[in-house]
């Protein structure tokens, strides 16, 4: 006996990464809805590598009463008007969103984490996805901090176009075009040029200098992994069309030396350590594409500091970042509460 699961934003590019890792992973399936808008429905999309195809639905219409698991990849404002129905229907919410992610009744999970949170759904029937850039870091932090307690985390992201959506990947494509064919360079979805560019820019500005993207990584660590862990960021926009990459400095409160961080990243849930101080001896983001993992290089020892440890930290913003994470979550919904396979 399975799942009946439905994936909400199934045409967006996170919404065809669910289907796609549902498929892969072989999650326990009794029945399938791929819904979306008016404007998609009818539209027929694979379901992952599988020789199915899904006929696309109008989630205006959807009835999720008697639905196990609705995956949302529909953005904030879908998400305000259709996870409420889906919840009060009995249907559980799987939303990587931000809408829901900071309420203090809504748990927000990454499983190799902080799996035991999940128990918290019941309350309003809703779990929470990180951000793209949150999941991949408290993955790479988490078997850091039981070894020797994190005290404070310096993060500067490079985070790829796909993180912005269908437009942002378009946008450096087409830019890339102009400027080598010699034709007009057009900029709609980011703020300036992205092709040959970095753009220290992500979300909306707040008050105090700091972007929300940068805001995001903060509260949600402390959210998911703890508290009193001191957390500042530099979020990055860079002209890689999958993956994003972070450079990560870490103070501990105590000692730990690389080799001992090297061997606890080594056999940690979810990651992969490469790491040879020589040329090509670490991961970038285009090897990263399609890949489960969260890789981790170039863990190094900071001298600046009493107990400081600096590394670099590249996943698939699409995967881990996303549509695996809220895959990893039905899994672990359905091993703990659900139970139906």
């Amino acid at each position: 006996m399975g799942y009946r699961v439905a994936v909400v934003g199934a045409t967006g590019n996170v919404g065809r990464e669910m289907l796609n890792i549902l498929a892969e992973r072989e999650f326990p399936i009794d029945e399938i809805a791929a819904l979306a808008s008016a404007r998609s429905t009818g539209d027929m999309i694979p379901f992952g590598e599988t020789e199915r195809e899904l006929k696309v639905r109008n989630v205006e219409h959807f009835d999720f009463t008697g639905w196990d698991i609705a995956l949302f990849a529909a953005g904030s404002g879908p998400t305000k008007i259709y996870a409420p129905k889906a919840a009060a229907a009995g249907c559980i919410v799987i939303d990587n969103s931000s809408l829901y992610r900071m309420e203090p009744d809504v748990p927000l999970i990454v499983p190799e984490v902080n799996p035991d949170a999940i128990d918290g759904y019941t309350k309003r029937n809703i779990i929470a996805n990180p951000n793209c850039s949150t999941a991949q870091m408290v993955v790479a932090l988490k078997p850091l901090h039981d070894l020797a307690t994190i005290k404070r985390v310096v993060v500067s992201t490079y985070q790829s176009v796909s993180g912005a959506g269908k437009e942002g990947m378009d946008e450096l494509f087409e830019q890339t075009r102009a400027i080598f064919v010699g034709d007009p360079k057009e900029t709609r979805k980011f703020t300036k040029q992205i092709a040959f560019n970095v753009i220290p820019h992500i979300d909306v500005f707040l008050e105090d200098g700091s972007t929300k993207e940068e805001w995001k990584m903060v509260a949600e660590t402390h959210k998911i992994l703890d508290p009193d862990i001191g957390v500042t960021a530099t979020c990055v926009r860079v002209p890689v069309f999958v993956g994003h990459s972070e450079a990560i400095n870490i103070e501990f409160e105590n000692p730990i030396s690389v080799e001992a961080a090297q061997e606890t990243l080594r056999t940690a849930p979810g990651i992969m350590l490469i790491d040879k101080r020589e040329d090509g001896g670490y991961v970038t983001p285009i090897e990263c594409v399609g890949e489960y993992a969260t890789y981790v290089s170039r863990v190094r020892k900071d001298s600046t500091v009493a107990n400081g440890l600096s590394l670099w930290c590249v996943s698939d913003n699409l995967r881990k970042g996303a549509a695996l994470n809220a895959v990893q979550i039905a899994e672990l919904l359905g091993r703990r509460h659900l139970k139906k396979a």
